[in-house]
């Protein structure tokens, strides 16, 4: 089931192909090197998959929208966390994935949404899947800009870090992608 779902969300919007398993691998990159217990990556798992699952209950022409959205607009793709918290509710091979998908757009100043956690109070896997998911969003050309280089999304998410991201998992998110393109070469 959750393989379907991640495919119906790229199939209805297919410029976000790759998306969720690029968000999964970088999460879980960055999981396994804070050495998160097997519960925790199971969370991170099933959660990066499915954290833009409730996009499918979303107009297509929204989300392929080319310019900046109106109010109107932005109030109803803020609606997708818990529009996909409450699709995959009642599944249980999804139960470690709802906190994930349900507060994966909050932030660590408090400003973001649905429910304006902060800090420590937003579930640790969905700060990560936020983290993984803003990058690979600014690496990727999107139907409203063109994708950032890796080198100004990394600068981004440091900019960002105490407001936006959780400090220490933008650290480490920075390291294990600096660590990658090591590894690469």
């Amino acid at each position: 089931m959750l393989a379907d779902l991640t495919e119906a969300v790229e199939e209805s919007h297919p410029w976000t192909r790759g998306h969720a398993h690029r968000v999964a691998g970088l999460a879980l990159a960055v999981a396994e090197t804070l050495e998160w217990g097997e519960a925790r990556l199971r969370a991170v798992r099933a959660g990066s998959v499915l954290h833009d699952v409730g996009k499918l209950l979303l107009p297509t022409e929204l989300l392929g929208k080319p310019g900046a959205f109106t109010e109107a607009e932005l109030e109803e793709m803020r609606t997708h966390p818990a529009a996909g918290a409450r699709l995959i509710a009642g599944a249980p091979e999804a139960s470690d994935a709802i906190g994930c998908v349900l507060y994966h757009h909050e932030r660590w100043d408090g400003l973001g949404y649905p429910a304006r956690l902060d800090g420590p109070l937003i579930p640790i896997e969905a700060r990560l899947i936020g983290l993984a998911d803003a990058f690979d969003a600014m690496t990727s050309t999107r139907p409203y800009r063109t994708a950032m280089t890796t080198d100004a999304a990394l600068a981004e998410l440091a900019r960002c870090a105490g407001t936006q991201f959780d400090p220490a998992l933008t650290d480490a998110c920075v390291d294990v992608w600096s660590t990658r393109l090591l590894l690469a070469v």
